[in-house]
């Protein structure tokens, strides 16, 4: 039976529907439920999967699930970038390009309502934080680094998704017991050999924090403690089609999927896991479709693992979709425009078939015979992407790509070689699939933010309550408490919230999770229940609910 609660949130949910201008949809029963898996494809659309069911020649474990529809356009575009679309999918708030956990700035698409001049950038709780705070295991996986968009939207709050340092210490300090991916050099100061800039190790404080750090498909295979710190890579990981060439002790992303649940599954209370196929939507990008069909079955059979595992626990809902369109691929391109109706299956597929590495895979090994000559060029085209008549201008492309572009080259060769059209290098703004496996109702055509509220919902926690609880404004805060508030920029790296009353002292570094206390009787350290955010557009600080309950505790005001 729905809960006064959840029938607050379903009335509220079709009110929303109403205003803009949408059809009222079914809505979802999520009783009993006790575990949520998302799984997420990036930058992938219905063609990208049609192509891959036609590759592997069978059905795909997607289609073992109810088929329904998300809207995809963000808080100031009708083609949303991978950041909002996963602040949409995480926290139920559509935002601007590049945020990642915040609310926009500024809102400019139709039937959207304005943004509250308070709101503007605000940090907003995510499915993942709430789960946390159910008492649930919770856990990312990826096979871009872990610091990237997607899981960054589940896992962090930041109006730029390309500072990985303030994505990765915020992701350390969040509490989450299994991630999986790469991004290893975010982790790692630039005195040992990373990219951190502000002299923290984040891999020690993870050991200090009791995780298990590994960095092998067999280290991932033979790690037991609840929580788990996996990385495969400094910055992402292989295609699945290179994997076994390039770097045979990556796990897969299905084995990654396979271990967190095994892991997260532990806990009585239940369990959250966030899933990324990542690299289907750069392999988009390039136009490459070996990159896009082996990293899109790779994918497919993680959803298989999920699916075998709601199977037998009976009480797991599973989603599975994409954040958006990607490259507007097609079956189906110029060449075919008067044959489409006699087009054979082996003109799409075989050409495909020759293949045995991606265009990123090629340039290793082009790299591993010696560089770019015409015979090598021509010898690895035929031997690793199935191409053995390449044309004096397409050698000499290839011989002029830039490092680490090569993929952009190549895609579009077997492409044409094929029958499979691309429209473009970026995203595209299309309404895509979402497959959903455990509810009784169906879902119909939803805005990406529904997703949100959908696992929420199943998880037994209502989105706007925890933000409330996460994210206090606090100079509001601790000025009602009659506290002076201002921020330490001593360490220009790692700058500081400090709270004063009297002889009372409170000290929260920023998007930490930790808080001192110290007064003429000592000092006392806490480990709080949500990160200290810093506002970059607003200068506003936000901390939990609680650190203010601890200052007043503590100091007796």
């Amino acid at each position: 039976m729905m809960t006064v609660k959840g029938r607050k949130v379903a009335r509220s949910l079709v009110a929303a529907v109403l205003v803009l201008g949408m059809p009222v949809l079914a809505m979802a029963d999520e009783a009993g439920i006790k575990n949520v898996i998302v799984l997420m494809m990036d930058g992938t659309g219905s063609a990208h999967t049609t192509i891959s069911r036609w590759y592997k020649g069978a059905p795909l474990a997607l289609d073992r699930m109810a088929l329904g529809g998300v809207r995809t356009y963000s808080a100031d575009s009708l083609i949303t970038d991978s950041a909002p679309a996963a602040t949409a999918f995480a926290t139920g708030h559509k935002t601007n390009d590049k945020f990642v956990g915040v609310l926009p700035g500024s809102v400019t698409m139709p039937g959207l309502p304005a943004i509250a001049e308070d709101l503007r950038y605000k940090p907003v709780a995510t499915v993942l934080e709430g789960a946390k705070l159910k008492g649930k295991a919770v856990g990312l996986v990826a096979t871009s680094n872990i610091q990237h968009a997607s899981p960054a939207g589940y896992s962090s709050h930041w109006p730029a998704r390309s500072n990985y340092n303030e994505i990765a210490e915020q992701q350390v300090y969040n509490d989450i017991d299994v991630v999986l991916g790469a991004g290893r050099k975010y982790l790692v100061p630039t005195s040992q050999g990373g990219g951190r800039t502000d002299g923290e190790n984040l891999l020690d404080v993870l050991k200090s924090r009791g995780y298990d750090i590994v960095g092998t498909r067999d280290e991932l295979q033979a790690a037991t403690r609840p929580k788990v710190w996996g990385m495969f890579g400094d910055d992402d990981m292989s295609y699945d089609f290179d994997r076994a060439m390039f770097t045979p002790d990556q796990p897969s992303l299905p084995e990654m999927t396979k271990k967190a649940i095994e892991l997260l599954s532990k806990n009585d209370k239940g369990f959250f896991l966030f899933v990324e196929g990542s690299k289907v939507d750069w392999a988009s990008h390039a136009n490459d479709p070996i990159g896009v069909i082996g990293d899109i079955l790779a994918f497919d059979e993680s959803v298989g693992m999920a699916l075998d595992f709601a199977d037998r626990d009976g009480k797991t809902l599973v989603l599975a979709f994409s954040d958006h369109g990607n490259a507007g691929m097609s079956l189906g391109n110029k060449s075919t425009d008067n044959t489409y109706s006699k087009l054979p299956f082996e003109k799409l597929v075989e050409p495909l078939k020759k293949a045995t590495l991606t265009g990123e895979g090629v340039e290793k090994a082009l790299g591993a015979a010696g560089g770019k000559t015409d015979s090598t060029i021509r010898d690895v085209m035929a031997k690793y992407y199935g191409i053995n008549d390449l044309t004096d201008a397409e050698v000499a492309a290839i011989m002029n790509a830039q490092a680490g572009s090569l993929n952009y080259v190549v895609g579009p060769m077997i492409s044409t070689r094929s029958v499979i059209g691309w429209t473009t290098n970026g995203h595209v703004g299309d309404d895509l699939f979402l497959y959903v496996y455990g509810l009784k109702k169906p879902m119909g055509m939803v805005e990406n933010t529904e997703i949100a509220h959908l696992s929420a919902r199943s998880l037994g926690f209502d989105l706007d309550r925890i933000d409330k609880r996460l994210f206090v404004h606090a100079d509001s805060a601790f000025a009602a408490l009659g506290a002076k508030v201002w921020i330490d920029k001593t360490d220009a790296a790692n700058h500081v919230l400090v709270v004063e009353k009297n002889a009372t002292r409170a000290t929260l570094p920023f998007s930490k999770d930790t808080m001192r206390i110290s007064d003429p009787r000592g000092a006392a350290d806490y480990e709080l229940e949500g990160l200290t955010v810093y506002a970059p557009n607003t200068g506003k600080v936000y901390v939990p609910e609680q650190a203010v309950a601890l200052f007043r505790k503590h100091g007796r005001i």
